[in-house]
């Protein structure tokens, strides 16, 4: 087997275990009625949360494509399920036309996706219920649901795939041919009915374009992230952006 093939070997692999780990997660019999309505409430909070964090790079119209990628595509408060299997059906297909690092990079999205929705679920699980029967999320009970949810590992492994993912597709803009290799792709997925993820993939390189180069911005969502995952965990009183400056704030 060459190392191309087997590249693309292990990728089939990879992206193999993490569908069936999203199909596990996503079992209807794991979201009862109660469990949907926390975790949609969760997600909305995050991505409040996140729209407020990042507010500078949403408003920085050179950031701003590639802001919005991030919190709308790798990790908004929609289901991704439908894009994901589109990948499983896609890539050996793909894999004819375009570079490994870009099906790494799709690749990669599902694994995060498949994460991030495993960490929601356990959030969720630990949020109060008011009186109405939906949660009730500030600050302080994010915080703690946070914490007793754990992983503090992989939550730092969260984070690294989402920069993963930014610098494969900041390759692909730099990488001559790719735009052209995304396009010619365009036909053979919309005619086998996988136009979301040849969006998902066309999205991201015309974000990371704009950027003109990412290692800034990935930086700065990537120690923004970590500080906040670290504040969290430790219970400080100030975990979200702006940070102070205080005694507590230095340590990472």
């Amino acid at each position: 087997m060459s190392e191309h093939s087997d590249q693309h070997h292990r990728l089939r692999h990879a992206l193999g275990n993490r569908l069936a780990w999203q199909q596990r997660l996503n079992d209807p019999g794991r979201l009862t009625g109660d469990r949907q309505a926390r975790l949609l409430a969760l997600r909305r909070w995050q991505h409040g949360r996140l729209m407020g964090s990042f507010a500078d790079l949403l408003d920085d119209p050179q950031t701003r494509p590639a802001a919005q990628f991030f919190l709308e595509d790798l990790y908004g408060d929609r289901d991704f399920s439908s894009r994901d299997r589109d990948l499983a059906r896609l890539l050996p297909l793909m894999a004819r036309l375009l570079p490994v690092r870009v099906l790494r990079a799709a690749v990669q999205a599902v694994e995060l996706n498949v994460l991030s929705h495993a960490f929601d679920l356990r959030v969720a699980d630990r949020l109060p219920v008011g009186s109405g029967g939906c949660p009730v999320i500030d600050a302080e009970v994010y915080a703690s649901a946070y914490r007793s949810a754990g992983c503090r590992r992989a939550r730092r492994h969260q984070i690294d795939l989402i920069v993963a993912v930014g610098r494969d597709l900041d390759w692909a803009v730099h990488k001559h041919g790719v735009e052209r290799l995304l396009r010619l792709s365009r036909t053979p997925a919309r005619l086998a009915g996988l136009a979301e993820l040849q969006s998902f993939l066309e999205r991201g390189f015309t974000a990371f374009r704009q950027l003109g180069g990412a290692d800034d911005f990935l930086n700065r969502i990537a120690e923004q992230e970590r500080e906040v995952s670290r504040r969290l965990f430790e219970a400080h009183p100030a975990p979200f952006p702006p940070f102070d400056s205080g005694p507590n704030s230095s340590s990472r």
